[in-house]
């Protein structure tokens, strides 16, 4: 568990494909892929204490949750599909982990509850394409009687900077009219000018338009408006994470607040080894 420190971002690197597992930008979908470098490929954790230790993780992109569902994996891979959900249901086990060291190189597998399976059933979080190339993005769980080199994770801490991430500027498919639209709710704080909460529907996948237009509705002054720091937080019980990529093509509606998450501003920082 000490690889996990609780509010920490974490990347999990496949220790066969040498890829990452990655939060992809449908808000839905979970794969592995090759940049490193990328917010996507972060996750931060949220330590969960029950009956035993486990990690939740929530993507440093979009603030969901790696979740194993009851749907079959992909054609050709193993296992259910493993996905991105909001976190509603405190005793939800299947967005919960249990990281299991494995051999003498530091590496864990993470195992997590399969309701489908049975109350003794339990899978591990895999990769796929050992022999069927073509499916080596593909994540999954896996039952437990059925262990893999494929369900070993090296896991590197990414170091964190109090440094706002300048937010990508909108391209011109940011700005077409054919963009879906979604509801932003926006929870004040109670305070000067972030006082009141704010509903309004919102099109496009821009966060830089998206902070403007929350600057706007809030009438908060051109001086000050860089001062607004969004945060998305996914489900009831989700923790609040820093919005500094372009949103998610999900329709769900999506929460902003502007405190900060987990007790001070923690960005991933990519720019460190």
């Amino acid at each position: 568990m000490d690889q996990f420190p609780d509010g920490y971002p974490v990347r999990l690197r496949s220790a066969v494909h040498g890829t990452y597992l990655r939060a992809d930008k449908d808000g839905d979908g979970v794969s592995l892929g090759h940049r490193r470098a990328s917010m996507k490929v972060a996750w931060f954790v949220h330590r969960y204490y029950g009956d035993y230790q486990h990690v939740l993780l929530h993507s440093a992109a979009y603030g969901r949750y790696l979740y194993a569902t009851d749907a079959p994996a992909p054609l050709g891979c193993l296992g259910f599909r493993v996905a991105q959900r909001s976190y509603d249901g405190l005793e939800d086990e299947a967005i919960r982990w249990q990281p299991v060291r494995v051999g003498s190189r530091g590496e864990i597998l993470l195992r997590r509850h399969v309701a489908q399976g049975g109350p003794d059933s339990y899978g591990y979080l895999r990769g796929n394409g050992k022999y069927l190339i073509w499916n080596d993005s593909v994540v999954s769980v896996h039952d437990v009687d059925k262990l893999s080199t494929m369900m070993r994770w090296v896991v590197e801490p990414v170091p964190i900077t109090d440094r706002i991430p300048r937010l990508p500027r909108p391209t011109r498919l940011h700005l077409s009219v054919l963009q879906h639209s979604r509801v932003v709710m926006f929870t004040g704080n109670g305070e000067g000018l972030y006082a009141n909460d704010i509903s309004f529907t919102f099109r496009g996948r821009s966060v830089h338009r998206l902070r403007n237009e929350l600057v706007s509705r809030l009438g908060i002054p051109g001086n000050v408006s860089n001062d607004l720091v969004m945060y998305v937080r996914a489900g009831t019980y989700g923790r609040n994470t820093p919005l500094g990529v372009n949103l998610s093509r999900s329709r769900e509606t999506l929460v902003i607040t502007p405190e900060p998450a987990n007790g001070g501003l923690r960005y991933p920082d990519f720019d460190a080894e």
